[in-house]
């Protein structure tokens, strides 16, 4: 593990590479997929030349998941799974190298009872559906959450860990940020209506951008509380959590945003165990700044969208009128897939069929934005065990490591995501993964304030 303090300048440095690549790709977009093609095999020659003795695999699956969204914008992206291959081929090599824990057996167990509904749903699914890309779609998610479980549970991580951890996740969403506002500069020009708002995403689907910047709101506040030594430092990232949570309102996609602030309430609330009082007033007073800085954020939000933001976090149309759904109709998305479970309470529908299922069935053409019921619906009794499985270790493991703190909140972006955006992107498979580390610290944590 990285136990060299890294240098202030060096950090700069580094984003300052990535908020060139951001503004580079914007203009010659074509050339992102150069960036795509060395993420991995950069990742592989690291991890194999240092034999992950650095926990390398860890650091560039951050990486990598940092850096999905921004690559599907920019059409950089080697099929839309690249990331999760690239997760799954970094833990893999980390498994190599570092081996497994024996309190990882329940993710093997996961992992096989995915199996069963999956060759069911080969068997099941019509001829005119590709059968590949359905099981891809629907099974690579949580086989990248199962691997990343079996290499991270109870590996080692410390505190000067969470600051390489934070500082690879941020590096490539700085890259999609400065993309995202040259893309979108104005944006009262293009907000028309309270639906969620490509064209404030970089032209991309919002929920997953809403759902990254949410993340990286986090990683942010991390970075602002705990590894800030300086005053240029403090100055630096509350400036880069207010353009954060500027584009994530914006989106007009809620998920995202939610999950973030609900990330950092735990944090900041966990963290008051863990420190004296002289540090849990500085804790309190710069709750207080980001309560009110939020708050400015939000008006400034609702003049830039001619108030049309207020109505969307209200649940309102452009008019003012409530929504039929608060949700974009996702609950009956929802509502179909747990009827689906009991339907087939065994075996579920199989793997990739709900889709199918559901407008035989409904009439509803629609993907699962649920991973929960969408895993109900598709591997029935063994989805139970599944969900339960993900559900009990993490807390299992926090009543052993409470000086976890940081594993709640991973828990709840998981948790959370997987509620609103399902399994599209690698992220809360690799988050997921993050809650079963075993963390200890180096030192007492300080909020670094004098």
């Amino acid at each position: 593990m990285e136990k060299k303090e890294f240098s202030t300048f060096s950090y700069i440095k580094i984003i300052i590479l990535h908020l060139i690549l951001g503004a580079f790709f914007y203009f010659f977009r074509p050339l992102s997929i150069g960036y795509s093609l060395a993420i991995i095999p950069l990742g592989i020659f690291f991890i194999i030349k240092n034999k992950n003795k650095n926990n390398e695999a860890l650091f560039w699956a951050a990486y990598i998941v940092g850096a999905e969204v921004f690559l599907r914008m920019t059409k950089g992206n080697i099929g839309n799974e690249y990331a999760k291959y690239g997760v799954i081929i970094f833990m893999i090599m980390g498994i190599y190298y570092k081996g497994i824990s024996k309190k990882a057996f329940p993710f093997l167990f996961f992992l096989l009872f995915l199996m069963p509904s999956a060759i069911y749903g080969v068997v099941s699914l019509s001829f005119d559906v590709n059968i590949r890309k359905a099981l891809v779609f629907n099974l690579l998610g949580p086989i990248c959450l199962g691997v990343s479980s079996v290499y991270l549970k109870d590996k080692k991580i410390s505190f000067p860990d969470i600051d390489k951890l934070t500082r690879w996740i941020l590096y490539p969403l700085l890259a999609m940020i400065v993309y995202i506002f040259l893309y979108n500069p104005s944006v009262i020009e293009v907000v028309t209506g309270t639906d969620s708002n490509s064209a404030t995403s970089g032209g991309f689907g919002p929920n997953q951008v809403s759902t990254v910047i949410g993340l990286g709101m986090f990683v942010i506040f991390v970075r602002l509380i705990f590894f800030s030594k300086s005053v240029f430092l403090i100055v630096f990232h509350i400036l880069l959590l207010f353009l954060f949570s500027y584009r994530g309102i914006i989106t007009f996609s809620r998920g995202g945003v939610y999950t973030g602030i609900a990330m950092i309430i735990f944090l900041i609330f966990f963290t008051y165990f863990f420190v004296n009082v002289k540090t849990k007033f500085k804790l309190t007073v710069i709750s207080s700044l980001m309560i009110l800085s939020g708050f400015v954020i939000f008006l400034y939000s609702i003049s830039q969208t001619g108030g049309l933001i207020l109505n969307r976090y209200k649940g309102e149309d452009a008019l003012g009128r409530e929504k039929e759904s608060k949700f974009s109709g996702r609950e009956e998305l929802a509502e179909s897939e747990m009827q689906m479970f009991y339907d087939n309470p065994i075996l579920g529908v199989g793997v990739g069929m709900n889709k199918q299922y559901r407008e035989e069935m409904l009439g509803i053409i629609g993907a699962s934005h649920n991973e929960i019921t969408r895993m109900l619906a598709e591997h029935g009794l063994l989805g139970v065990i599944n969900l339960l499985i993900l559900l009990i270790v993490p807390i299992i493991n926090y009543l052993s490591n409470k000086q976890y703190i940081f594993l709640i909140s991973f828990y709840l972006f998981w948790f959370l995501t997987i509620n609103h955006a399902a399994m599209r992107i690698a992220a809360p498979a690799f988050i997921y993964g993050l809650t079963l580390l075993k963390f200890s610290f180096d030192e007492e944590p300080v909020i670094h304030r004098e």
